[in-house]
């Protein structure tokens, strides 16, 4: 029973989300609803023009249309009403004649009971119900006669005429339909940018900027071409500013190299013992950090780009990770006691050596310095689906607020409590292991382990 109406519940909310979360549908209902509330107004004013101006200019009429109707039945003076007469009236108007009296008593369609405004009358409370249109005795003045010899002729409308006719409302039907479909059409074609104009927000949201929004949908003369070329505008205007700010990391990060070098060269010729040792050190690890992020701009760059061309080789993840725990040690005692998990079955993977080294070393640098001052060192999982290879790196620090997880990967990042720089870095990391795990076909998802962060990096296996 409750699966039963647990079906029209989930269809109608079903219904309800589609009309909320679709301006067509919303138009035609709007259609609808105005073309309802514009006959019922239409046909409201009729009938009450009608009811309110039919004396003056119908009931006369009427009734000099009944009163020679009454005389043809009723015949000349001292005649009883004719039947044969009102037998004629009856087959050529739709109407009924009833004739009752002391002599006469007959019905032309003796099967079809009077209708409610020749007999509606309240007998017990001995007057009649004016309610109905124009009131009931007052019909009964208007169709009823009678004759000198006490016999009463009355007029009715022919109910089974009208009957005779039920496709009508059959054809009413299918022209509301009709209509309503011409009017979805009418809709649809005129809302159909829409469909472009989302597809084109969508592009450029993803950074696409190749492909502008179609000109057919520009060159309307109307709110959507309006909003097809301001959305157009946008997109150039975003794709200019970043193209802007890519050239000025670039001319910097070739700007800055240079001198490094040379900074580099003339730490180098400092002491190597005494006072001058510490210093040298200190110098020879900064240049070498700025030396680092000059090299992860311009990679950023290139990956972000489409420039760079993967160099694939079949490559051990397993033993790749392990390089690079060894090359962290000099700067992170703690990468010594990094587990690593791996399942013995795992296969070489064709991937660029370099790049992955990039991903694999920015991964476990950001686990390393996060995870400091936890309880157990990070850990790296290898394991593989059924298309797919995956590289987990948790860390068991304060993790990221859940907020902050969408933008963590983006380029310059960094969550408030790693805004350090002995603890956040610059906020390429996460942003170049995005990069790579895209390059490769793959990606990156972030997500809070409590404790610490877990980065899960899926590689195809084709």
């Amino acid at each position: 029973m409750n699966d039963q109406t647990s079906k029209p519940t989930a269809r109608w909310r079903e219904v309800k989300h589609r009309i909320a979360h679709s301006i067509k549908l919303r138009m035609v209902l709007v259609f609808l609803l105005l073309a309802a509330a514009m006959t019922f107004v239409f046909i409201s004013g009729a009938q009450k023009a009608f009811s309110v101006g039919w004396r003056e200019a119908a009931r006369p009429l009427l009734m000099d249309y009944v009163d020679r109707l009454a005389v043809d039945v009723a015949g000349g003076d001292g005649d009883l009403p004719s039947i044969a007469r009102a037998q004629a009236i009856a087959d050529r108007l739709p109407l009924v004649v009833r004739i009752s009296g002391p002599q006469v008593n007959w019905s032309s369609h003796p099967s079809q009971p009077p209708s409610d405004w020749l007999w509606h009358k309240d007998e017990q409370a001995g007057r009649w119900d004016d309610e109905n249109w124009g009131g009931s005795k007052d019909w009964d003045r208007i169709l009823t006669r009678s004759t000198a010899d006490g016999h009463r002729i009355s007029f009715d409308i022919n109910q089974a005429a009208f009957e005779r006719r039920p496709r009508l409302i059959g054809y009413a039907l299918t022209a509301l339909l009709v209509l309503t479909l011409l009017a979805w059409l009418y809709v649809r074609r005129q809302l159909k940018p829409l469909d472009a104009i989302g597809e084109g927000a969508r592009r450029f949201g993803r950074g696409d900027f190749s492909q502008p929004i179609p000109d057919r949908c520009c060159q309307a003369h109307d709110e959507l071409g309006e909003l097809a070329t301001t959305i157009n505008t946008m997109g150039r205007d975003i794709h200019q500013m970043l193209e802007a700010k890519r050239a000025l990391l670039l001319a910097i990060s070739h700007e800055l190299r240079s001198p490094i070098t040379r900074a580099r060269l003339h730490a180098e010729l400092l002491p190597e013992e005494g006072d001058a040792a510490l210093q040298r050190q200190a110098l020879l690890r900064d240049l070498q950090e700025m030396a680092n992020l000059v090299s992860d701009l311009l990679e950023s760059e290139r990956l972000s780009n489409g420039h760079a061309a993967l160099q694939r080789e079949a490559t051990c993840l397993v033993g790749l990770t392990g390089e690079v725990l060894h090359e962290l040690q000099a700067r992170h005692p703690a990468a010594t006691a990094v587990t690593i998990l791996a399942s013995p079955d795992l296969p070489k993977l064709s991937v660029d050596r370099a790049r992955m080294r990039l991903l694999l070393r920015n991964l476990l640098d950001n686990a390393l310095r996060h995870g400091a001052d936890a309880a157990q060192p990070p850990e790296v999982t290898l394991s593989r689906t059924a298309d797919a290879q995956v590289i987990e790196v948790r860390d068991h620090g304060p993790g990221v607020p859940d907020e902050q997880l969408a933008q963590l990967a983006q380029a310059f990042y960094r969550p408030d409590s790693a805004r350090t720089r002995a603890a956040g870095g610059v906020g390429l990391g996460l942003y170049l292991c995005r990069l790579v795990a895209q390059a490769h076909g793959g990606r990156l998802a972030l997500e809070n382990a409590r404790p610490g962060l877990r980065v899960r990096v899926e590689l195809p296996l084709a």
